[in-house]
């Protein structure tokens, strides 16, 4: 027995040092694996973090019923629907700030066209809404970094939103603009003082920038309820908005004005030119959408340029401010 003494010593010793070596060449690294792992989900909080906010009653167009849902939550599924996931941080901030503004403005509302017992739909009409198991449904295997990355955006501006003399802001918003924004009244009724038009030159870099739509003349005139001249011209367009859109036109005697064309020719946007050709009217347009507001698609070009939301919301809405929701929210409570 004393003969295998060293034997057993230097077997002993070998065994450590397989165990120890190892351990010591991973330990200087752990630290900083744990902290690269906490900053990530610090960079990327689950939208269960959203959860404590004022519920949203939303109704399922395509179903039919109502889904309820914590406040933040529900602007995280319409940044989602709204904005593509991979448009810049700064971007998607923008974006959840109107869409929070856009909700509680309407939570303060009475709005007759909602269905009873929600508060909001989840089409064009008001925002578009998509839920957790849709957006996984959509996005397949990007659901994760995609649903991280906007939850983060809303997160950081959770609880803000826009005002104007003290009250939640119209946070109208469209997809790509002409390289102007739009005035509100060229478009609607109002007259909105934030609502004014500024130049957006970012939306030229936009694959909905451009666009072209040929249509049949009997078409053409059906959807108009015009008959084209005989000399081969199609309409005069008699003025442009300070968005630099048609605002008004005259086809053989007939008065339109650019928002009548745009929706029953179903443009991309009221900026448009046409010609005809042979049997079909050929329209370009630049832009998509009304115009009126911030630009999804200029507030991406913005970011890039290093801007952040805040300079973003406030290129788009005119002296305008961030503030708390708190005190409004209240007021949502209260009348419920």
């Amino acid at each position: 027995m004393k003969q295998l003494k060293p034997v057993v010593i230097i077997f002993s010793i070998f065994i450590s040092i397989i165990f120890i070596v190892p351990t010591l060449l991973v330990l200087p690294f752990s630290s900083d694996n744990e902290t690269a792992n906490l900053d990530e989900k610090l960079k990327n909080p689950p939208v269960e973090e959203l959860a404590d906010s004022v519920e949203v009653a939303v109704y399922r167009s395509s179903q039919d019923l109502i889904e309820k849902l914590p406040l933040e939550q529900y602007v995280v599924g319409v940044v989602a629907g709204e904005m593509p996931a991979d448009f810049e941080e700064e971007a998607l901030k923008a974006q959840a700030l109107a869409a929070r503004t856009y909700i509680v403005n309407q939570l303060l509302a009475e709005d007759p066209s909602v269905p009873k017992g929600a508060d909001v739909t989840d089409t064009v009409s008001h925002q578009v809404y998509k839920n957790q198991k849709e957006l996984a449904t959509l996005w397949g295997s990007d659901y994760d970094w995609k649903i991280k990355k906007i939850s983060a955006a809303v997160l950081e501006t959770k609880g803000k939103v826009l005002t104007y003399d003290n009250k939640p802001i119209t946070a109208a918003f469209f997809s790509t603009s002409n390289g102007y924004t739009e005035n509100s009244e060229a478009y609607w009724a109002d007259d909105i003082p934030y609502l004014r038009s500024v130049e957006s030159p970012w939306d030229k870099a936009s694959p909905k920038f451009e666009d072209q739509k040929i249509i049949p003349i009997q078409q053409f005139e059906q959807k108009l309820g015009v008959t084209l001249p005989k000399d081969g011209s199609v309409g005069t367009i008699t003025s442009r908005t300070e968005g630099k859109r048609v605002a008004s036109v005259e086809i053989n005697g007939k008065k339109f004005t650019g928002r009548d064309i745009r929706e029953k020719l179903e443009l991309r946007s009221s900026d448009f030119t046409w010609y005809k050709k042979d049997d079909h009217i050929v329209i370009a347009t630049k832009g998509f959408g009304h115009g009126v507001g911030m630009s999804q698609y200029g507030a991406n070009g913005m970011a890039k340029e290093g801007k952040d939301y805040q300079d973003i919301v406030t290129h788009y809405y005119k002296d305008v401010k961030i503030t708390e929701s708190t005190k409004l929210l209240q007021k949502v409570t209260a009348q419920r």
